[in-house]
């Protein structure tokens, strides 16, 4: 059976730096806010060509603390993709604003920003753009779009650690970022992690103050905060982790060529569609067909795992029903809902297990007609 994706084996390959580091980090005697975490901060910052790198408790801790620091709350409005993860929506209800959807490229499946100035109302404050799946969102257009209408602008770069736009690194490309280290992401962490970058100092300090109660200084609370930190421990591992970023990348980008050159003169099967501004570094490689479910079944059935990524859209979740009525139809979203389907594709896949999948797929497709 190959696995969507094994964790295992990419993470066993750093066994022995694993427990180099937490062996570091006992022996310092600082589990939280130390060196450790001080040292990965200023890596990523500068893996990410930015000025300030937050760390903080995961990715969603990451966008609500943005949008916080940033005064957004109570009457505001944030615009959002209508095809992302929930946590997107979530950061912008956690601090009282209002999410406003907007429907996705059909190519890319990111946020199209044709669509974003009919979403704009005197109460928006914010476009969070998400670099789904790991390919940039058109940051050139959102970017226009906010400096003509005086938004903030957040990437959500929970996907995308190490993707380009026009050969700038997301993360850098917006007014501040939000990153998820989940253990599944291109960067994952051995837990629960994030961290924000900015080139905004005073953003970055007042996010410092944020994530640890409202405190710049033991016990000196200057505004009401929250416990959101990143745990020594966990800055360790991921500092052993972010040089094989690009040669994970790499290895993605590799298998899936692979798959695009195998599987496109299936006319029923969509392929992902990279645009010329973005390097892709495929965090999930997502296929769609009009019969999603039966080829995931007969895919099960060949020995291959596989994901959907993600089967319910954020407008159509319970959490949103009181507000659903107020978001429209969705056509797209709920098309891409229906029909997406992630395949295996990890650092650690052999060329035999690619095969596999290739085998599998162009089987199950073929079958189904």
């Amino acid at each position: 059976m190959i696995p969507f994706l094994d964790l295992k084996s990419i993470n066993l390959r750093q066994r022995e730096q694993f427990h180099l580091a937490l062996d570091a980090v006992l022996d310092s005697g600082w589990l939280i806010l130390g060196q450790q975490t001080e040292a990965f901060e200023a890596e990523f910052a500068k893996y990410c060509n930015v000025k300030h790198c937050v760390g903080v408790a995961n990715g969603l801790d990451a966008l609500s603390l943005v949008l916080k620091a940033w005064d957004i709350g109570p009457g505001d409005e944030v615009i959002v993709p209508s095809n992302t993860y929930i946590a997107t929506w979530l950061a912008v209800s956690q601090v009282g604003a209002r999410p406003v959807p907007v429907e996705p490229d059909l190519k890319t499946y990111n946020i199209n920003p044709e669509m974003i100035n009919a979403a704009i109302t005197p109460q928006t404050r914010a476009i969070i753009p998400v670099h789904l799946y790991g390919q940039s969102a058109n940051m050139e257009a959102i970017m226009k779009i906010a400096s003509d209408c005086n938004l903030k602008v957040l990437e959500d770069a929970a996907q995308a650690h190490g993707a380009l736009f026009n050969g700038a690194k997301v993360g850098s490309l917006g007014d501040a970022a939000g990153f998820s280290f989940y253990p599944g992401k291109n960067l994952g962490a051995l837990g629960d992690a994030g961290a924000i970058t900015t080139n905004d100092a005073e953003l970055a300090d007042k996010i410092r103050a944020l994530r640890n109660y409202g405190s710049r200084i033991k016990y000196q609370h200057e505004i009401q905060g929250y416990n959101c930190r990143l745990d020594e421990l966990q800055s360790a591992f991921l500092r052993e982790k972010l040089p094989l970023l690009e040669s994970d990348n790499a290895r993605r980008a590799e298998i899936a060529k692979k798959y695009i050159l195998q599987l496109r003169d299936f006319p029923h099967l969509v392929l992902p569609v990279v645009e010329g501004w973005s390097k892709h570094v495929w965090h999930l490689f997502v296929v769609r067909s009009p019969k999603r479910d039966m080829l995931q079944r007969r895919l099960l059935e060949l020995g291959v795992g596989t994901m959907i990524h993600y089967p319910i859209p954020p407008h159509m979740q319970g959490a949103y029903s009181d507000i659903k009525n107020d978001f429209g139809l969705m056509p797209k979203s709920e098309l891409i809902h229906k029909e997406i389907l992630s395949l295996p594709i990890g650092p650690t896949m052999s060329d035999e297990e690619v095969d596999k999948v290739i085998s599998a797929v162009r089987q199950a497709v073929s079958e189904l007609g």
